[in-house]
């Protein structure tokens, strides 16, 4: 147990906190030591601290319970305590930014869930299969930082995993223009059904700037490092629509793709299944044997039935069919708090560890 590296939960009490927090139960790697969040939650154990507002489907880990919680603010008292930690803080973007520098000005790396640092130039923002030779920006941030080890890494949003790992795979046949609409679980807002009674049975056209993220952070994280700062891909070029629909977990996304090289479906689906990265190769803990699966039922991929494919690491693809506008079109399916936003962070963790960024203090 002493092995383990010491993590730190940074806003441990909201959804995302609740779901890192169960995520890392029993994790071969890692340990949850602390918590930290709100001036308003500090000084109370963590059963306390979260009362009623539990959200996850199994029970609060034994472990954390009384954990007693810490001021967020409180940066050096906080970062004593821990090797890393897991950003999940509700603030303004640019309170958000300041306190993970703050961080890893402590020499405390910071992975974090949050949005603030996406387009910060050294700061990587990786999906761990697509992008791992990104965390090599890292050397460039601390030299700015002017620190040893700390640091902020991010991973993307969570509407982008339901097809930019499939995009990715295609890769080889030069995916040039995409039209992408998302439906979106609740959860992404942080909700349940008890806390936006509003949403069952409805539909709401609109989420605040995931659009945007949506077209922009594939981009991103097809990008390469250029003199220090990741510069982003120029194709291809995506235009989305996000909609928030009444499902609890599972971001589905209906994809139209138009290739300069011309695949068959077969050629399609085979990249599909073969496809890993190197999560796969190094065998890390969170990482999903199966990356992305293809489903040939016409009903699937359903949220129902599928959004916890590979413990919600996997991504389901289905309905490759030939399109009368564009070449391809598909449906993806991928868990938006699992593999879109905790899971994914603890992924990126796992491999900044075997990469020998996240070390213990």
């Amino acid at each position: 147990m002493s092995e383990k590296l010491k993590v730190g939960i940074l806003g441990g009490t909201g959804m995302v906190g609740q779901r890192f927090i169960s995520l890392l139960e029993d994790h071969p790697w890692f340990q949850v030591t602390t918590i930290a969040a709100s001036p308003r939650s500090a000084g109370k154990t963590y059963k306390e601290a979260v009362g009623e507002r539990w959200k996850m489907a199994t029970p609060m880990p034994e472990a954390v319970k009384d954990i007693v919680v810490m001021n967020v603010n409180e940066v050096e008292k906080v970062a004593s305590q821990v090797d890393f930690v897991f950003s999940a803080v509700d603030m303004t973007k640019e309170e958000i930014k300041k306190i993970e520098e703050e961080y890893a000005k402590t020499e405390t790396p910071v992975v974090s869930n949050n949005s603030a640092h996406r387009w910060t130039p050294d700061v990587p923002m990786v999906v761990p299969e697509i992008n791992p030779e990104h965390m090599k920006v890292i050397d460039f941030q601390k030299k700015r930082l002017g620190t040893e080890r700390g640091f902020v890494a991010v991973k993307p949003n969570c509407s982008i995993q339901s097809y930019a790992p499939v995009l990715t795979a295609w890769k080889e046949f030069e995916p040039y223009e995409v039209v992408a609409t998302t439906y979106q679980a609740i959860s992404g807002a942080g909700k349940t059904f008890k806390d936006w009674p509003e949403m069952v049975e409805n539909i709401i056209p609109f989420i605040g700037g995931e659009e945007e993220k949506s077209e922009k952070e594939p981009l991103r994280i097809w990008g390469e490092i250029k003199d220090g700062v990741i510069v982003p891909a120029e194709t291809p070029v995506i235009t989305c629509q996000c909609i928030r629909v009444p499902v609890l977990n599972g971001h589905t996304a209906a994809v139209f793709v138009k290739f300069r090289q011309k695949p068959t479906k077969e050629q399609l689906i085979d990249k599909l299944v073969s496809f890993k990265g190197l999560p796969q190769e190094l065998e890390l803990p969170s990482a999903p044997k199966q990356f992305i699966q293809y489903m040939e039922e016409e009903n699937r991929p359903q949220v129902k039935l599928d959004v916890d494919f590979e413990n919600g690491m996997g991504i389901s693809v289905g309905r490759i069919r030939e399109d009368s506008v564009y070449d391809w079109k598909f449906v993806g399916l991928s868990h938006n708090t699992v593999r879109g936003a905790a899971g994914g962070a603890v992924l990126c963790a796992e491999l900044l560890k075997a990469q020998g960024y996240i070390t213990k203090k």
